[in-house]
């Protein structure tokens, strides 16, 4: 969260985190070249530049698939919710390797003509129909110009004025370069790798992001707790013992926002599951320093006002509860966002009793 725009938010843990990837990115690709140099030699000899030119396209393939794999993860693991923090950082930092990729590319193949770069390098390709002809350069600059819009508005700046949902909607065209940058190597590198190994590689690694983001929507459409359909205003989402202490649980209510539940000090309160930030699942978060907490980038509310603590300004909606002996019943009707709830009272021999539990 942040009060004020600065160019880079970085504190402690995330200049760690950049420092770690930016000198892993730095060792593989000294790595790649150094192991390449060593095995092709003779006639197999391959140029420094081309060798530089592939260690930064397969490490910016590596960090888009480590990206792809993050969110779902998150969804699947808590344990992943601190590596989900520094996703943008790794994607503007996947998009400096591919930018580098490009680049190599283009001074490699089209520097050294009478005619610019890019005619030296998009010229001559219009095989569209053939496969080993099929003009694989163009794949890449498309992922390559979509990756670019990502990181120049990866910024809190650019989402605030984007607004949430159309930031959220313009960043999720990362599955579109994705499909471009699987096309650039299938009709591009694939063609003349004899060895199976890269395919493989590209093949798992499609599969892996697919079966994540399977096993993660699967998570989504079967919320924590599903609540009884009823006419009455309040319905029963479960027993009070159902929701732990400091731990968010989500009610899944038809045709409705799902509510993100929280069991706290001061009882029970029930508040939208979406943050303000970037939708992020509240319900999936917990209690930390008496705020609830989204688990995806720490944006923090107030459990009884949906408010953010000053000096922020973020709002989301709040519902009434209330304890009837050991059940727990919701208004589903939303508050507008930052509405003040009295939290529902837990009775003594509830708390009493899951405290001997413990």
């Amino acid at each position: 969260m942040t009060v004020s725009y600065t160019w880079v938010q970085w504190n402690k843990h995330k200049k760690t985190y950049d420092l770690i990837m930016l000198a892993l990115s730095l060792i593989f690709v000294a790595t790649f070249i150094l192991t390449s140099t060593l095995v092709y030699k003779d006639d197999e000899s391959i140029s420094a530049m081309i060798l530089a030119m592939r260690a930064f396209g397969i490490l910016a393939i590596i960090l888009l698939h480590i990206i792809l794999c993050i969110g779902p993860l998150a969804r699947i693991t808590p344990l992943m919710s601190p590596i989900l923090y520094n996703r943008r950082h790794l994607g503007v930092m996947m998009f400096f390797a591919a930018l580098i990729h490009a680049g190599l590319a283009l001074l490699f193949y089209g520097a050294f003509g009478v005619r610019s770069p890019f005619a030296g390098l998009f010229d001559g390709y219009h095989a569209y129909t053939s496969i080993s002809g099929f003009p694989f350069e163009i794949m890449g600059l498309f992922a390559l110009l979509i990756l670019f819009v990502m990181a120049s508005t990866s910024h809190d700046f650019w989402l605030a004025f984007l607004t949430p949902r159309l930031w959220k909607s313009l960043h999720m065209l990362v599955y579109l370069a994705y499909a471009f940058v699987l096309l650039h190597v299938v009709f591009g590198a694939l063609q003349s790798e004899r060895h199976p190994a890269l395919a493989i590689a590209l093949i798992a690694g499609a599969v892996t992001v697919s079966a994540l983001h399977i096993v993660s929507g699967l998570k989504e459409i079967k919320p924590s707790l599903q609540a009884q359909e009823a006419d009455a205003p309040w319905i029963d989402i479960g027993l009070v013992n159902d929701f732990p202490m400091d731990q968010g649980r989500v009610v899944c209510i038809a045709n409705q926002e799902r509510v993100a539940i929280f069991r706290h000090k001061d009882g029970i309160s029930a508040l939208s599951n979406v943050c303000a930030h970037q939708a992020g699942p509240l319900g999936e978060g917990r209690i930390v320093n008496g705020c609830v907490t989204c688990p995806w980038h720490g944006y923090q509310y107030h459990a009884d006002n949906g408010q953010s603590p000053p000096p922020y300004t973020e709002r989301i909606p709040t519902y009434e509860l209330r304890v009837e002996g050991e059940r727990v019943l919701l208004n589903p009707e939303p508050n507008p966002p930052g509405t003040p709830v009295t939290p529902a009272a837990v009775p003594p021999s509830t708390s009493n009793n899951e405290a001997g539990e413990s």
